[in-house]
């Protein structure tokens, strides 16, 4: 068994259990983690945020990220941190003029609607996410080795998806008409986002990032073609591209697309540690497939947690006994938290899963010796 080194000081992380899962390493319990665990959801988070003054203050604050990031950790034994951003830092250092209105969600000032705006697009200097990196460090000295820390990016397709749409929707159909009618214009966006996310967590990695998320959110809207075009094929460069980390081993990586259980066996091969699923996916079927190869994440549908904690310990226990005693399970949710998940039932997640998947792995060694 290996032991994993703090990303920043090279010393023993007290905690790399989430890093032996990603490399397929035998565990003592499951590895638990929440895409959004960082939210809403908990009271002292909205405190901050308000004193923040917006959520874009508080974005770009390396000090306040590094608070809210420590927020969820101070309340549960999670096994890693992740860190407090958003995936619309990039295009907004590309000029498009990022705003966030109260109760719309985010908006560019400058979407790409034509083809003089998509051939002026390029690259940001990464100095104009500075900040960024500066949070990484900040929340790494707070860690202090205890947990792994999570960097992320959007791919490059979801973020093309926000920097045509101009903002959210329901089915970003004008994306989805310029992959049918203006291949050409999408693909030199999708390339430019590529670069720009390659060169983005390489610097996070510098800064002190243990390992990368790409949240592929919108791959899922595409057909099998063009999804393998334009979200697949992007995001496997990215990962052929990462730079080592500092200890010169390969940076764990994550890639979750949602929507994306019926191209399991594209994401296998994409050259990610690990997989992320949505709730929609047996996590049984996919362990039995693709758990020689990858490692895979998920999978409890998000709004479990906004009911009780006897059925937060019925379903989390149902996914950690499907996923069985192998190696490579990391447990998450299908999705990110929504704000109205109630704190006691995390802590009753965080817990069930600890104490099931112990008791699996315990009895698993127990056999393998007998």
């Amino acid at each position: 068994m290996s032991t994993s080194v703090d990303a920043l000081g090279g010393s023993p992380l007290a905690n790399d259990t989430l890093l032996r899962a990603l490399r397929r390493e035998p565990v003592e319990h499951t590895p638990v983690w929440l895409m959004r665990q960082a939210g809403r959801y908990l009271p002292e988070y909205n405190a901050t945020r308000a004193r923040a003054g917006s959520f874009l203050a508080l974005a770009r604050n390396p000090e306040l990220c590094a608070e809210v990031t420590l927020q969820p950790l101070a309340r549960f034994p999670l096994d890693a941190a992740i860190l407090f951003s958003d995936i619309l830092t990039v295009p907004d250092a590309m000029g498009l003029g990022l705003s966030f209105a109260q109760g719309e969600g985010p908006r560019f000032a400058h979407p790409l609607r034509d083809e003089a705006s998509v051939r002026a697009l390029a690259a940001p200097d990464l100095e104009d996410l500075r900040y960024v990196f500066d949070a990484v460090a900040c929340i790494k000295r707070a860690l202090a080795g205890r947990v792994p820390l999570i960097g992320f990016a959007g791919s490059p397709f979801t973020l093309a998806c926000y920097m045509i749409e101009g903002g959210g929707s329901d089915d970003f159909g004008r994306v989805r008409r310029m992959a049918y009618a203006r291949a050409d214009l999408l693909a030199r966006i999708v390339d430019i986002n590529t670069q720009a996310v390659t060169a983005y967590l390489d610097a996070q990695v510098a800064a002190g990032a243990d390992a990368l998320m790409l949240f592929d959110t919108w791959g899922g809207l595409l057909t099998r073609s063009a999804y393998e075009r334009f979200s697949l094929e992007p995001m496997r460069a990215i990962l052929r591209a990462l730079r080592p980390g500092r200890d010169g081993r390969s940076v764990p990586t994550i890639v979750f697309t949602k929507g994306g259980g019926g191209w399991l066996d594209a994401l296998a091969s994409s050259g990610a540690s690990g997989i992320g699923l949505d709730w929609t996916v047996d996590i049984a079927q996919a362990r039995a497939r693709f758990g020689a190869v990858v490692a895979l994440q998920g999978n409890l549908d998000p709004l479990v947690l906004t009911t009780d904690p006897a059925t937060v310990v019925r379903e989390a226990g149902a996914i950690v006994r499907a996923a069985g005693p192998g190696p490579g399970h990391i447990f998450n949710l299908g999705h990110g938290i929504v704000p109205a998940a109630d704190p006691e039932n995390v802590a009753a997640l965080v817990e069930t899963v600890h104490n099931v998947s112990r008791e699996i792995h315990s009895a698993s060694r127990v056999a393998r010796l007998t």
